[in-house]
C-alpha cells in the first residue's frame, strides 16, 4: 500500500489541531475561485463550500468541508475536529435544511437530511474510506456521535 505524502501531512495537521488554522484561508481561497481551488483540493480531496442560514441570526454562514459523493448527493460530516460539541453549521442545517453548496465553480441549492440508522452507518463508511481521520475525530468526540448529512441537490 502506498501512502500519499501530501495526505499524510494533511492528516498530521488535522490530528494536531493545526488544520483549524487553515480553515479561514481555505474558505477565502474557495470563495475567490467559486470552489474551483481549495487547500484540500490541492492534495486530491473533494471539498465544497456549504452556505447555511444562521439559526440565530438568519444570516448566511459559509464553511469549507470535505465531502464524498453518493450518487448526485453530497455527504458531509459534522466532526468539529473531534471536539465535544457539534459544529454550528450542523445546527444551522437542522434548523434550516435548505442550503447551498459551491463546488467546481457551480452553486447548487441543496436540502440537508440528517442520516440515521443504517443509512448513517453506510455513509459514515464512505466518509472514513475517503478520510480515515474521521475515526480519530469520533474517538476524540467521546459520547457525541458525529452528525452525517446527505445534501440533496434541488432543482432551481
Amino acid at each position: 500500500m502506498t501512502v500519499d505524502p501530501l495526505r499524510a501531512v494533511a492528516r498530521r495537521l488535522a490530528t494536531t489541531g493545526l488544520g483549524k488554522l487553515l480553515v479561514p484561508l481555505d474558505r477565502a481561497l474557495q470563495q475567490r475561485t467559486a470552489g474551483r481551488v481549495g487547500l484540500l483540493r490541492l492534495i486530491g480531496m473533494r471539498s465544497l463550500l456549504l452556505t447555511t442560514t444562521g439559526r440565530k441570526t438568519g444570516q448566511p454562514r459559509t464553511v469549507p468541508l470535505l465531502y464524498v459523493a453518493d450518487g448526485s448527493d453530497f455527504v458531509v460530516a459534522g466532526s468539529n475536529w473531534g471536539g465535544g460539541s457539534h459544529p454550528g453549521w450542523s445546527a444551522n442545517l437542522l434548523a434550516h435544511p435548505h442550503a447551498q453548496v459551491c463546488v467546481d465553480g457551480r452553486r447548487i441549492p441543496v436540502r440537508a437530511e440528517l442520516a440515521t440508522g443504517q443509512q448513517r452507518q453506510r455513509l459514515w463508511q464512505l466518509l472514513v474510506r475517503e478520510w480515515p481521520t474521521y475515526r480519530d475525530y469520533q474517538r476524540s468526540a467521546g459520547e457525541r456521535q458525529i452528525r452525517v448529512f446527505r445534501l440533496v441537490p434541488q432543482s432551481r
